[in-house]
């Protein structure tokens, strides 16, 4: 009894020792484990759907249609679409005659907000030939306008004109352009004075 009492007190804090120090490397290991866990990115919680066509229309008239390679739908956000290989959508007139398209390398739709951001070459070209480039567009569907915050430049048809501005706001058909800072050249005609885009 008494040896027993000897040899514990030698031989159990060494045992605590070991014990302790194995415990303190597979915590280690542990939490190596959970960090490693912890910097992996969540899943996105999106539903991604390939090479899309959507077709806008009211009272069974086409009005536009929609088309990109791949949409992505974030259904924990309200009305969230992300278009991050491109989007392409060209807009029609009664007699379904394409009168303009829209299109760039980056489009976000936000439906709750009635807001759509275009981005990385945009590329507007009207029915007529007149073009519009610039890096972003914005379309706010409550005040029914085009409008951004960066350089834009207008080719005019014909070759008859050509404008740059800082910014702009638009109607939906870029005949009531309203650029800021904006300079340019536009050749006259006998018909008409005064420069129009997108008529």
């Amino acid at each position: 009894m008494c040896r027993s009492q000897g040899i514990y007190p030698i031989g159990f804090p060494f045992l605590i020792l070991v014990l302790g120090a194995t415990l303190f490397f597979s915590c280690e290991n542990d939490l190596r484990d959970v960090e490693k866990v912890a910097n992996i990115q969540e899943e996105e919680n999106v539903n991604i759907s390939k090479n899309v066509t959507v077709t806008y229309s009211d009272s069974a008239v086409v009005k536009a249609e929609l088309t990109s390679p791949e949409l992505r739908e974030y259904p924990d956000s309200i009305g969230f679409y992300e278009f991050k290989k491109g989007i392409l959508i060209r807009f029609f007139d009664k007699d379904r005659k394409e009168s303009q398209r829209i299109k760039s390398d980056y489009a976000i739709q936000r439906n709750n907000e009635g807001l759509t951001e275009f981005r990385k070459n945009v590329v507007v070209n009207m029915a007529d030939g007149s073009v519009i480039k610039t890096e972003e567009l914005f379309y706010d569907e409550k005040k029914q306008i085009y409008y951004n915050t960066v350089p834009i430049t207008f080719d005019m048809k014909d070759g008859r004109g050509a404008f740059q501005a800082t910014s702009f706001t638009s109607d939906l058909n870029f005949n009531d352009i309203k650029g800021e800072n904006m300079t340019g050249f536009y050749i006259l005609n006998d018909q008409q004075q005064l420069p129009s885009f997108g008529r």
